[in-house]
């Protein structure tokens, strides 16, 4: 139950629907439990007039008799279904507080652990997969809200239930009732041993679960990739696979709950042979009247539930148990880029690297190594080098997507983490390398950054991006639907529409992660030109393989194995002829063969 504390706050915070709840619970039981005392009264009075009825025989007395016996017997029927229906309207009342409040709650875990998810850096991210993310905030929370509804309600119910039996059978008669419940020690013991097996295996099978998840989702996400390899057959072995290794571990749970069940039920049944054993020794000893037995026999039967939901109830606590093990385990995750009452202040864009170093943390791999240069607000900083240099390790710096674990990274001479991070990033705009588009239409990616669409922006911010032709040459124009990823449109068009969306914020800073590399030279000069007149004035950095990408900006930094090895304006890099110029040639000799 440790793990299951975590919830406690919600029950404070959702008390005045708790404690009803449970009220109702124990109003619920009391008049559960009435009914036999009513059935013992009956049974009783129908052994005693039937004798009286017998003694009568022959005469007028007889018919006044049978009607008494009669009415009698109606009383008690209509006693007994009146008592039914006062319980079920505790019941009905008490589903409505616990039951509600337990969707309540699953409401509030989910936009906690959602809320949390968008606080985490993205080292997080690259730790964990994101089937794993969505089974956690979908499949174990529904497993929790079974605990919190369920759960609680049956287990206080089992309880209470259980204790107005146990003392309505001692006040009849105490060694009946202790005889009577002889097999429940075992059954105890059963349901602890058991409960150890269906916590391992319920933690293996929400494993299981989220590695089949996250299957499912990269399949699908990379379908075009499967399709293009023609590896449709592959995958649907290796979902069999994943599906098989589920189906085992489900089936070993489910096996031992088909166990324990029948189990459960042979221990009661055992109960009422004893009762009736017992009781009729009792009964002839002159202790109890046969109308006791049939009271113990109806409070036996009452128990049944309690002695089923038993097992059921333990079986949701343990398997919520572990699915909140799992939720635990990512809410108890701290973000490594943390704000804190930062700076919050106009960004004007001057940038400074001070020896910076950085090594990522999930792989190890030093990434920058000492390195330093600064840009002026309303210049071009271009970076260029080969894959793996750092290039883009710059770019996520400068967003803090991570934070530098050496030297330190200035803006406008404060360092970056004492700046407010939300309102630092609302100032920048960012193209990643790997474009992402949500499944929405094209405006709607777009108009991301901001919370009212503006048409006019939109359009303005295509236009700029070079795409707008593109877009209005589709049927629906900037209505168009994308497809998950972006699926529906080609690759140039996906980076045009994800630099009309940084463009449309109006940064101050403006990051290009070799967002170019999917369109044409001729695009491409077309979009940096319009980049010149919408970034005047501001900050700009192009990342880029390709010369022709980054040849007038006012600084080229060429990277490799983290390290600048050279720095300078086009010319002046030229002229030295090192690697740059071997790059250019090289490139130029590329596009004349081309």
């Amino acid at each position: 139950m440790k793990h299951l504390a975590y919830l406690n706050k919600f029950f404070i915070k959702y008390r005045w629907r708790l404690l009803p709840g449970i009220l109702f619970v124990v109003a619920s039981n009391i008049f559960g439990v009435l009914p036999a005392q009513v059935i013992r009264v009956a049974f009783d009075l129908v052994a005693e007039n039937i004798d009286l009825y017998r003694l009568y025989d022959g005469f007028n007395r007889q018919q006044v008799i049978y009607d008494i016996f009669g009415s009698s017997l109606l009383l008690f029927g209509l006693l007994v279904l009146a008592l039914a229906l006062i319980r079920g309207m505790f019941l009905f009342f008490m589903r409505q507080t616990i039951i509600l409040m337990s969707r309540h709650i699953e409401y509030d875990l989910k936009n906690e652990i959602y809320s949390h998810y968008q606080a985490l850096s993205m080292a997080f991210y690259r730790r964990h997969n994101t089937g794993d993310l969505m089974n956690r905030v979908t499949e174990d929370v529904s497993r929790v809200r079974m605990y919190l509804g369920p759960g609680i309600m049956y287990t206080v119910n089992t309880v209470v239930l259980f204790i107005l039996v146990i003392y309505a059978m001692l006040t009849v008669n105490v060694k009946l009732a202790i005889y009577s419940v002889l097999p429940m020690p075992i059954l105890a013991g059963i349901i602890y041993y058991v409960n150890n097996i269906i916590n391992t295996r319920s933690e293996k099978i929400q494993e299981r679960l989220s590695s089949l998840s996250g299957f499912v989702q990269e399949t699908f996400s990379g379908i075009r990739v499967v399709k293009s390899y023609v590896r449709e057959a592959f995958i649907r072995k290796s979902f069999a696979a994943e599906s098989e290794d589920y189906k085992i571990h489900s089936m070993e749970l489910a096996r031992v709950q088909a166990l324990f069940f029948p189990l459960m039920l042979l221990l009661v049944g055992l109960s009422n042979v004893i009762v009736l054993y017992v009781g009729g020794v009792e009964v002839m000893n002159g202790n109890i009247t046969p109308g006791n037995i049939a009271e113990f026999i109806v409070y036996l039967s009452q128990l049944m539930f309690p002695v089923m939901a038993l097992g059921w109830v333990t079986s949701l606590i343990q398997r919520a148990a572990a699915s909140q093990k799992r939720i635990n385990e990512f809410l108890h995750e701290q973000p490594e880029i943390i704000s804190v009452n930062g700076i919050k202040t106009t960004v004007k864009g001057h940038i400074e690297f001070n020896k910076v170093s950085f090594t990522y943390p999930e792989t190890g791999i030093k990434a920058l190594n000492e390195v330093s240069f600064s840009i002026k607000p309303g210049q071009m900083l271009a970076i260029i080098g080969r894959t793996g240099s750092g290039k883009s390790t710059i770019a996520n710096l400068l967003m803090r997507m991570y934070d530098a674990t050496g030297g330190e990274v200035l803006i406008d001479g404060t360092p970056i983490n004492k700046l407010d991070l939300d309102t630092y990033r609302s100032q920048t705009g960012f193209v990643p390398q790997s474009i992402f588009l949500f499944s929405d239409t094209i405006a709607r990616n777009i108009a991301f950054a901001i919370d009212v669409m503006d048409m006019p922006r939109v359009e303005q911010a295509a236009k700029d991006a070079a795409v707008y032709n593109n877009i209005i040459e589709l049927e629906q124009g900037f209505d168009t639907m994308i497809g998950e990823r972006g699926i529906t449109l080609s690759g140039g068009q996906k980076q045009r529409v994800s630099i009309a969306r940084a463009i449309l914020k109006h940064p101050q800073i403006m990051v290009f992660d070799d967002c170019l590399s999917a369109v044409d030279t001729r695009t491409e000069e077309e979009i940096l030109n319009n980049l010149g007149k919408v970034m005047q004035g501001k900050t700009s950095i192009i990342i880029a393989h390709r010369i022709s990408t980054i040849k007038n900006a006012d600084h080229i930094l060429v990277l490799d194995e983290g390290r600048i090895i050279e720095q300078g304006n086009h010319h002046t890099l030229m002229d030295k002829k090192g690697a740059y110029f071997a790059l250019y040639e090289k490139q130029l000799l590329e596009e004349e063969n081309a």
